[in-house]
């Protein structure tokens, strides 16, 4: 039984044939590669955490412009749920567009009660998914379905002081 795995696979490999003529797919990653840089990227990213840890700081440092305003505490009209703000921008470095997808989520961990505040944030991301999906199975979908699933979620965790 092994000898007849053995030549099944042999038989396999001398199936395989190196092309000396021009066919063109061996440039197919670099046709790719050109399409994406013209047409862009598009990326999610979404910063969850309390308030005053840093998150937008650290987005605006991450990316070297000003993208997320750190709007003050006192300055934020107080939830008890957590909201959900969504913030698009385009960078351009070297040519390359990165749509931007910034997803925060103030008032997260901030109420006395903390029970199911991750709640709004699972069902966004479900939502999301769902929405893709939703679009990528249609008979009729567009040549190009804008891509708004969450890619990365940073989840700040505040310092304790207890070490």
């Amino acid at each position: 039984m092994s000898s007849s795995h053995t030549s099944a696979v042999s038989s396999r490999s001398a199936n395989i044939k190196d092309t000396h003529s021009y066919v063109g797919f061996a440039n197919f990653p670099n046709q790719v590669f050109r399409r994406a840089v013209k047409n862009g990227f598009e990326f999610t990213l979404m910063v969850v955490g309390q308030s005053g840890l840093g998150k937008s700081t650290f987005i605006n440092s991450l990316f070297s412009a000003e993208i997320n305003d750190p709007t003050p505490r006192a300055e934020r009209s107080f939830s008890p749920t957590t909201q959900i703000e969504e913030k698009t921008v385009r960078l351009i470095e070297n040519g390359v567009i990165l749509n931007l997808t910034l997803v925060d989520c103030p008032g997260f961990g901030d109420a006395i009660d903390n029970n199911k505040c991750w709640e709004p944030i699972v069902e966004y991301v479900e939502r999301k998914y769902l929405d893709y999906f939703s679009e990528e199975t249609k008979i009729e979908r567009a040549a190009t379905i804008p891509d708004r699933r969450v890619h990365l979620c940073l989840y700040f965790i505040a310092p304790t002081g207890h070490g």
